[in-house]
């Protein structure tokens, strides 16, 4: 095919540039709620790359555009990351985003500064082809995925009403095609008890024991949840305790635990919900707690912590238009798989049901791990593939 020549080579000619531009946005720190800055970088980026329309939404997401087709296709990146954990773990300082070794070094690299980055070279390579097809490509490069994903999502769907028909996510893949994530939801379990002098506990009802024992039943409830021939088995988690009481020496009359609980296919937040309640005592209260987090740009769009699990179909027309991209520009079938953790696709397709498709460079086990790294193979190779799959689309049909 033409078009997946001139993309591949142009893309390996880029190489250098994408790398370079991982590289300065690895060095801009940017945890969720404090993106202000890479946004920026960015947004200059788009700019000189040639994008046709480029934009910060009203929750601070960027949104840049390549072509004017009718049909609207988007790819994701949040640019968000976790903080560095123990810097005395990393053999580079973590936001060094030094290229050394055919890798860009730096936290963020994979999760997921790399697919912006290949996002970047994908859009240029769109504007130097001279596509002018059925879609508009549009690149959403997007915040506070870390702290709530799929948020930014819900905003761009629900308040900027940028509905596309799919979407590509481009969190880490190994280079692999996935179709879908296991979802979750968070729940916060409190325990009421009687508070005692600690010199008579038999006066008092402690809190703690209560809290304990019902840990041991989700440990036991975990062992038998459902699980799903492709997204694998649901789980539970207790993943924080906390107590309170008068003193040292006494009762504690509060206690609370916290839960990460993922959802296989089937698996609602009300099926979860009943299947505690159907193992707590009468004192115990079962919450979903709620995000409500400023925005850099000081907005907020709140919402429970209930993320849907989703996946589509390997003869879904984009996952098709996906693999003849892939066996186009690598001459090999792609690996088919799902994500382990829990990405923007628990908006786009759990909650408003709009088909993604997962893509991404660098390898998910450095996810949020010291010594983050990404091969500048991988980021060449993602460019490709995002900028030759609108060709693939074509004349598909309604």
């Amino acid at each position: 095919m033409e078009q997946a020549t001139k993309i591949r080579e142009r893309s390996e000619a880029l190489r250098d540039y994408t790398a370079e531009n991982l590289s300065r946005i690895v060095q801009i720190p940017s945890l969720s709620g404090e993106e202000a800055e890479v946004i920026a970088c960015l947004q200059e980026m788009c700019e000189q790359a040639g994008f046709d329309e480029v934009q910060v939404d009203g929750l601070g997401n960027l949104v840049a555009r390549v072509g004017h087709g009718p049909r609207l296709m988007a790819i994701d990146a949040h640019i968000d990351t976790v903080d560095t954990g123990d810097v005395a773990q990393w053999h580079l300082p973590p936001y060094s985003g030094k290229i050394a070794d055919g890798q860009v070094h730096g936290r963020g690299s994979v999760d997921q500064k790399g697919g912006a980055a290949a996002m970047v070279t994908a859009g240029r390579l769109l504007k130097e082809m001279g596509y002018g097809g059925d879609y508009t490509v549009c690149c959403t490069f997007t915040i506070m995925e870390e702290d709530c994903d799929g948020l930014c999502w819900n905003y761009l769907i629900e308040k900027e009403r940028l509905v596309p028909e799919f979407a590509v996510i481009t969190e880490p893949t190994n280079l692999g095609i996935y179709l879908g994530q296991r979802g979750r939801m968070e729940f916060d379990l409190t325990f009421g008890g009687l508070s005692a002098h600690g010199s008579a506990p038999e006066r008092g009802d402690n809190a703690i024991y209560r809290a304990s024992e019902m840990s041991l039943r989700i440990r036991d409830l975990n062992e038998r949840l459902a699980e799903d021939p492709f997204l694998g088995k649901g789980s539970v988690a207790v993943t924080m305790i906390g107590s309170d009481s008068p003193s040292l020496c006494a009762i504690p009359d509060q206690c609370a635990i916290h839960l990460d609980r993922r959802l296989t296919w089937g698996e609602t937040q009300e099926s979860a919900r009943a299947e505690l309640e159907a193992i707590a005592d009468d004192k115990t209260q079962t919450i979903v707690p709620m995000y409500d987090r400023l925005s850099y740009k000081g907005t907020n769009h709140p919402q429970q912590k209930y993320y849907p699990t989703w996946k589509i179909s390997p003869d879904h027309r984009i996952v098709q238009a996906g693999c003849q991209a892939y066996r186009a520009l690598f001459y090999e079938a792609p690996r088919v798989d799902k994500w382990t953790f829990s990405t923007n696709g628990v908006a786009i397709c759990g909650k408003h049901g709009i088909p993604c498709l997962g893509f991404g460079p660098g390898n998910e086990i450095y996810a949020h791990a010291p010594n983050e790294a990404i091969p500048i193979d991988h980021l060449v190779k993602a460019a490709a593939f995002y900028a030759l799959l609108p060709y693939m689309l074509e004349g598909e049909p309604e």
